[in-house]
């Protein structure tokens, strides 16, 4: 070869490594910002935290972590040297130094992009995966350890890339696509970590600070403000799902109500987003690994044409199993979020009763339309008003306020929303970081529905829900049923920095009792089983979340309608637990989830990971049969039939057809507890009376 091509190919080929290895270096106008974001934090953050020696040790480990959650890069001598930084950080902050964090996100990088092109090469040499070893993989991040060595971290990742290769194997793909969607996955990985900058490596960094304060602290830099306002922009539409990377994985955190996955009804809270298409032909994208926001632009488009999803379903699939669902885009109006009705009839030794049922997906409110004074703006007070006096009419028993999934919104909704159900008085308490306590938000008018009460409530039920529901319980007004809240008890504030915006908790939500709503959530009278497990759904799964704590109570009235034997509601509650069929279904189906969860390693087996979907289709089957016989139904005979039939689900027009036991078994239930509140109410009061 001629000396001036040879090195002319030299100086290419390094022309190229320098480029995938570019150090990235902070602007100028970073470290400014960053001691502005400092001086926010410790004047105004709720908890008034020092940033010492002790926090600046947490600063390193967080960051270390929120860029190698799964421990995959990175090895046991880097995490050695980055010791040197463990209580340095805090001093460097304070004068503006960024040097620590950029020179670990610059050794990451090296090691990711050197691990991932060993992948490709790996995959790309013909190496043969031996499905047939009885080997598995550890699934358990807490206890997994940073790579000893290079040798430690190869024999690692062939377990993880044969893990990969294995699940496509199993959703059907040719070994031939399996090992080439794999290259694409990890070239993919490459570019995109190729593609970060110093505002990208800047916000990571901050809020690896910003999260030692509390879980909704946040720094966001200009182009995640860009896009933050882009989302919200009524021009864009989307799926209606709320999402945030979990490790290397896009996870659906909340389903929006009225929005199109609420609609179809197959995505759920948990569901990890592995791949991504457009329409109905196009191959879905691998999004393992890819930024949130990469991940977000691709499920955006217009309104009316399809996104394909390939998930990883939380519940109702065998471990590491995928499946495609198709949604169609459409923008979320605040007619489809707005407060809906039924009636629901339930029947007991006592005879039949009729309950109105209020959903309430959000605490919403047209601000545009009730600052212009507006007559007829929405609001959830407006329409649940209208609602029970449509109601009144039917000659029903009660009334259940459904809250279940309902994330919060408006905290004046929630406190006109209490004053339709009781007499003035004070609603919620807010204590603000320098301890100063405001009772302002109050109810002013006589309730307008004096009738029974109830109040569904479970995991998802968060912010405005459980002071709602919180009013009630201590005003005494209602029984609240369902499952522990999430736990969200802070109120934030949005400060512009220099560059981009702070997010940062201010003030704290207290209950007229003088209990806080942060981390305990509201807890029910009566418990239904529960849907979400608690370690890793709600406030108290976050690290560094704000405790729960007590103030003075503050004087209220109580209605004194739930003085009864709660005892003998439960008692009689957990019977029909036992005995009726669709109860009974969904805590069997409760089990079983409960124990996939807790596997904490998978097999690399392919005969025994088939045996085992196999067991788990079959063991779902069994329960759903158990049902039926309990129904009198035919069983199915196979679980070709059984998920043929499944697929109904989706259908809106079919699923409001379905018996309600069925479709929710948790509402009929709820149905029952009513039923026995107002008997025992009724012995209570007859007991009363006599002379």
């Amino acid at each position: 070869m001629p000396h001036f091509i040879r090195n002319t190919l030299c100086l290419l080929l390094l022309t190229l490594t320098s480029f995938a290895l570019a150090k990235v270096s902070y602007s100028p106008e970073q470290p400014k910002t960053a001691m502005e974001i400092v001086n926010e934090l410790a004047s105004k953050h709720y908890s008034k935290q020092v940033l010492d020696d002790n926090l600046s040790n947490r600063f390193l480990s967080q960051y270390i972590n929120n860029l190698d959650p799964a421990k995959s890069y990175l090895l046991q001598s880097d995490i050695d040297e980055f010791a040197r930084w463990e209580t340095e950080l805090d001093n460097m902050l304070t004068e503006g130094d960024l040097s620590a964090g950029f020179y670990i996100f610059n050794r990451y990088q090296e090691r990711a992009q050197t691990r991932l092109q060993a992948n490709i090469d790996l995959l790309e040499s013909g190496f043969e995966f031996d499905l047939t070893v009885d080997d598995s993989l550890n699934m358990d991040l807490e206890q997994t350890q940073w790579p000893a060595s290079a040798q430690d971290a190869d024999a690692f990742w062939k377990k993880r890339i044969k893990e990969s290769y294995l699940r496509l194997i199993l959703s059907d793909k040719e070994p031939d696509a399996a090992r080439a969607l794999l290259i694409k996955r990890y070239t993919n990985l490459k570019n995109q970590l190729s593609q970060r900058d110093s505002e990208d490596i800047f916000q990571i960094f901050m809020n690896s600070l910003a999260e030692l304060y509390d879980p909704h602290t946040s720094y966001m830099s200009p182009r995640s403000m860009e896009n933050f306002r882009i989302a919200m922009s009524l021009s864009l539409t989307g799926i209606g799902a709320v999402l945030q990377l979990e490790d290397e994985h896009t996870k659906v955190v909340r389903i929006i109500p009225g929005g199109p996955a609420d609609k179809q009804g197959l995505l759920k809270p948990g569901d990890k987003i592995v791949g991504v298409g457009q329409g109905e032909e196009e191959t879905v994208v691998d999004v393992i690994g890819w930024r949130l926001d990469d991940v977000v632009d691709m499920i955006r488009g217009a309104k009316d044409t399809i996104v394909k999803l390939e998930i990883m379903p939380a519940v109702g699939e065998a471990a590491g199993s995928t499946r495609e669902i198709a949604i169609v885009r459409d923008k979320i109006q605040l007619e489809e979020q707005a407060a809906k009705s039924e009636i629901i009839e339930v029947q007991n030794d006592s005879g039949n009763y009729r309950f109105g049922v209020i959903t309430i997906p959000t605490f919403y409110l047209d601000v545009e339309a009730f600052y212009n004074r507006d007559p007829e703006f929405k609001s959830t007070t407006k329409d649940v008003q209208r609602l029970l006096g449509e109601m009144a009419d039917q000659k029903i028993d009660g009334v259940i306020l459904d809250l279940r999934n309902n994330g919060g919104g408006f905290l004046q909704e929630a406190t006109t929303l209490t004053d339709l159900f009781i007499d003035p008085g004070p609603i919620v308490q807010v204590r603000d970081a320098n301890e100063v306590v405001s009772r302002n938000h109050r109810s002013r008018y006589n309730a307008y529905y004096r009738g029974p009460l109830m109040v569904m409530i479970n995991r998802l039920s968060a912010s405005a829900s459980e002071i709602f529901a919180g009013a009630i319980q201590d005003y005494e007004r209602g029984f609240v049923v369902g499952e522990q809240t999430f736990g969200k008890g802070t109120v934030q504030i949005q400060l512009p920095v220099r560059e981009g915006q702070l997010k940062l908790t201010e003030s704290k939500f207290y209950r007229v009792s003088g209990e806080s709503t942060q981390n305990l959530g509201v807890v029910p009278d009566i418990e239904l089983p529960a849907f979400y497990d608690p370690e890793n759904v709600g406030e108290s799964s976050e690290k560094n979340a704000l405790p729960w704590d007590k103030i003075n109570a503050v004087p209220h009235r109580r209605y004194n309608l739930t003085d009864l034997p709660v005892d003998r509601l439960i008692e009689r509650h957990k019977s029909r637990l036992s005995q009726d069929p669709d109860l009974r279904y969904l805590s069997d189906e409760l089990a079983l989830m409960k124990e996939r969860r807790a596997q904490k390693s998978i097999s690399l087996n392919e005969e025994k990971r088939r045996e085992e979907a196999k067991n788990y289709d079959l063991t779902r089957l069994a329960i759903e049969n158990k049902r039926r016989s309990a129904k009198g139904l035919s069983p199915y005979d196979t679980v070709e039939a059984w998920q043929a039939e499944i697929s109904v689900d989706s259908d809106p027009d079919l699923v409001a057809t379905t018996p309600l036991p069925e479709r929710d078994p948790l509402l009929y239930e709820t149905g029952n507890i009513f039923a026995d509140v107002l008997i025992m109410s009724n012995a209570r009061s007859m007991l009363v009376q006599q002379p």
